[in-house]
């Protein structure tokens, strides 16, 4: 398999996998919580669409593996089945029941920050497709999580530097992404300007990682925010400030791939997502480095390294497999995207 690009050949294994737990219910691990009896319901119940994936992110950033492979490799033999899978899965009625979902008062919280940094993710992805009414369907969807992003960024005193689901420059960066497809500068400059609040001081990172459980590195994916939203040359002095000895391999944790004891256990398989995560930030940070520096070259092959690492368990075990294409496809395609 390349380490470097997304072949068809790559496109069609990504495919092939997401289509088989998208749909797939059962294991299932939900985010709910119960008022009352009532609400003791399966995961099709409450989720129309995504119900799939082991848990409603999961199977979120599935569907947008499917939609980018589509977009990127349209030849690839899945591409009717994703059409298809599509067409019945992003109807309004569905939307609609993911919509009623949000409204009841005790999801709040569901899915904060991850899943809403995905499902636009998602939309981004659909929006740029040639195909409009997938977009158009889910529109309801993505204007309740945007909806949702503007309600709690002015509450959201402090970052979140965990390396799991609750970052906030994991959330910030894929909402980024959104706002540029669909040009919604008042949302860009809502994530704008809490990334410069929450990271433009931070100097020195320390990077006293990885933790047992974590799938995004809190120092690198705190550089992919932020490239996404400083221009170039206030970027790299930033990140001279916050990374300084990168051009040294320091800190040395940062450059070498984590090793995964157990991929049985789902906790433990996230440090392959780690991985492919870690390669995607790489990729971005060697990509806004000017070619005199030295640094650029010390991040390409960390990048590679780390993508060589984790594109090897992509499949194997379910704790894993419902989820790492898509943290693959993030490094295969990274690149530095423009703001609306």
């Amino acid at each position: 398999m390349s380490a470097a690009r997304l072949t068809s050949a790559v496109a069609s294994r990504f495919a092939r996998i997401a289509l088989s737990h998208v749909e797939r219910e059962y294991p299932n691990k939900l985010d709910h919580v119960l008022d009352g009896f009532e609400d003791a319901q399966g995961p099709r119940a409450l989720h129309p669409i995504f119900y799939g994936s082991f848990d409603w992110h999961s199977c979120v950033h599935g569907y947008w593996t499917l939609a980018t492979v589509l977009r990127l490799q349209s030849g690839i033999a899945q591409a009717q089945d994703i059409a298809v899978l599509f067409d019945r899965a992003f109807t309004p009625d569905k939307v609609a029941g993911e919509v009623a979902y949000l409204q009841r008062p005790a999801s709040r919280g569901f899915e904060r920050p991850y899943g809403w940094a995905w499902l636009l993710k998602l939309q981004a992805e659909l929006l740029i497709h040639a195909e409009p009414r997938w977009a158009e369907a889910l529109r309801p969807l993505a204007d309740a999580f945007v909806q949702r992003f503007h309600d709690w960024l002015p509450r959201a005193a402090y970052p979140v530097r965990a390396g799991v689901h609750s970052n906030t420059a994991f959330a910030l960066a894929l909402g980024s992404d959104y706002a540029a497809a669909a040009d919604d500068r008042v949302l860009w400059r809502a994530l704008e300007a809490k990334a410069r609040d929450w990271h433009l001081n931070d100097r020195d990172a320390q990077a006293w990682e990885p933790s047992g459980e974590d799938f995004l590195s809190p120092t690198l994916v705190e550089a992919e925010c932020l490239r996404r939203f400083l221009p170039a040359d206030e970027m790299r002095a930033w990140l001279r400030g916050f990374l300084p000895r990168i051009a040294l391999g320091a800190p040395a944790s940062l450059f070498e791939p984590a090793g995964v004891s157990d991929r049985t256990d789902g906790k433990i398989a996230h440090l392959d997502g780690l991985n492919l995560s870690r390669a995607w930030c790489w990729r971005g940070i060697a990509a806004v480095l000017p070619p005199s520096d030295p640094a650029r070259e010390i991040a390409r092959v960390a990048a590679r390294r780390h993508l060589e690492a984790g594109l090897a368990h992509v499949e194997g075990d379910y704790m894993g497999e419902h989820w790492l294409a898509s943290f693959a496809l993030l490094a295969l395609t990274a690149e530095s995207p423009a703001g609306p």
